[in-house]
């Protein structure tokens, strides 16, 4: 169970780095491009790239499955929720101007369309909750499995040590 544990775990926290990255990089490459507008009017472009930096930050650091690694399923958590309020932000601005948020149809994958460019970014930013999620769920598993074996009484014979 552990090495599976283990496992999952780095196929999740390279999932979220390459999700956060993918975000990360749209989404900075917009703000680039609108870099003399006010920042109030671009915040929740902002809020999604700080919160793609500080989950490109926690990948890397989790990436490898020490076993301290696991005991921060609240912070996973809470980013998760992070990312979650980007998707809502993001699909709030479109507001319909791209058609529905899941309709792939007519999207390509050129660096000028900018409906395709905002419906990548919402949909790694929502898969890439979705995998915090998920990374909690599993720190949650390992950290009960660990609690029990730590409490169980171990017998010799009939004696109890």
């Amino acid at each position: 169970m552990m090495i599976l544990t283990d496992l999952f775990a780095m196929i999740f926290r390279l999932a979220e780095l390459a999700f956060a990255a993918i975000v990360a990089g749209i989404n900075g490459d917009y703000l680039h491009s609108v870099k003399n507008t006010s920042s109030w009017d671009q915040g929740r472009f902002i809020y999604t790239e700080v919160v793609a930096g500080i989950a490109i930050f926690l990948s890397l650091i989790w990436l490898f499955p020490f076993s301290g690694s696991f005991v921060h399923w609240p912070i996973d958590i809470i980013i998760s929720i992070c990312w979650f309020v980007a998707f809502g932000l993001l699909v709030n601005y479109l507001d319909g101007a791209c058609g529905y948020v899941f309709n792939w149809n007519g999207v390509s994958f050129s660096r000028y369309d900018a409906c395709g460019r905002w419906k990548a970014v919402i949909a790694f930013a929502f898969v890439s909750a979705i995998c915090w999620l998920v990374s909690a769920l599993i720190g949650i598993i390992w950290v009960r499995d660990h609690e029990a074996r730590a409490y169980r009484r171990r017998t010799w014979g009939r004696s109890r040590v």
